[in-house]
């Protein structure tokens, strides 16, 4: 975790989620499959995570006192195989097999298989409630371990979310952060014209949660929302991250088609171009 930051530490961040943007386009074109929209919005999230807020050992994955992130919204897969591979955790050649048979790759997240991965996720809304029992863990054992839950905005159509909402505040995880990855788009439309989230913070309030919104892709406000979350006591905090679906490659970003479509052959040449990748 980290208090304070110098305009070289954004500028890394910057230059990590270029590069782990580029691997997301790598591995969904190379599978023929996969989710580019909801990868791409949550890029600056996690990478914030795993390379400046998260205290975690690429060497000793099970490091007992390790911060833990659970990706609720496991269908964002291939930005949580960058990250982790990028952070050392397996070898960034290995994101070329992601979706093939007999992969630890695989397309949501499989603990069992997969170094560096908490929770075994894809079925909407259980996340929350998996960070809650990790969070209740880590009380118990007075232990100073952080868990960090990502979630998707449609996820919160989900009832599940809302008693894990309860619970969190009932049992003051003051250690547990939601972070909601709010693009705006799920996979039939915009989240207002299928179940209205807004007040979306409101509500979130009204369960007791600490609630910060910020811009999703602007590293300083990213960090400085984890920041205030540490900082938090008796409550959990959400951070509801306002961000562009397929956030990076111009014909992606806003566009519902993409949340689960690979990029045929010339779309994956121009969003490499767009990536700074000299074809």
């Amino acid at each position: 975790m980290v208090d304070s930051y110098t305009d070289d530490d954004i500028s890394m961040l910057e230059e990590m989620a270029n590069k782990v943007r580029k691997h997301i386009i790598e591995m969904i074109y190379g599978a023929g499959s996969g989710h580019p929209g909801g990868s791409l919005s949550a890029t600056e999230v996690m990478v914030a995570l795993y390379f400046k807020e998260m205290s975690h050992r690429a060497d000793e994955p099970d490091w007992i006192d390790r911060d833990r992130f659970v990706l609720s919204k496991g269908h964002a897969a291939p930005t949580l195989y960058a990250c982790l591979a990028e952070s050392g955790y397996f070898p960034i050649d290995e994101l070329k097999t992601i979706r093939k048979i007999g992969s630890r790759l695989q397309g949501h997240p499989d603990m069992r298989k997969t170094p560096g991965v908490e929770a075994s996720t894809g079925s909407e809304g259980q996340g929350l409630s998996m960070g809650i029992g990790m969070a209740l863990a880590a009380k118990l054992d007075r232990k100073k371990s952080r868990i960090y839950v990502m979630l998707g905005d449609g996820e919160n159509n989900c009832g599940q979310i809302w008693e894990a909402a309860m619970s969190a505040s009932q049992f003051k995880l003051d250690n547990l952060v939601a972070i909601i990855d709010r693009n705006k788009l799920q996979l039939d439309g915009p989240t207002e014209k299928i179940m209205s989230l807004e007040p979306l913070g409101d509500k979130w309030k009204a369960f007791g949660w600490n609630v910060l919104e910020i811009e999703g892709h602007n590293f300083r406000e990213i960090l400085a929302a984890f920041k205030k979350a540490r900082e938090t006591k008796g409550h959990p905090t959400v951070i509801i991250a306002n961000t562009i679906k397929g956030k990076g490659v111009s014909f992606m970003e806003g566009a519902v088609g993409f949340h689960g479509k690979a990029p045929d052959k010339e779309q994956y040449e121009q969003a490499m171009k767009e990536l700074g990748v000299k074809q």
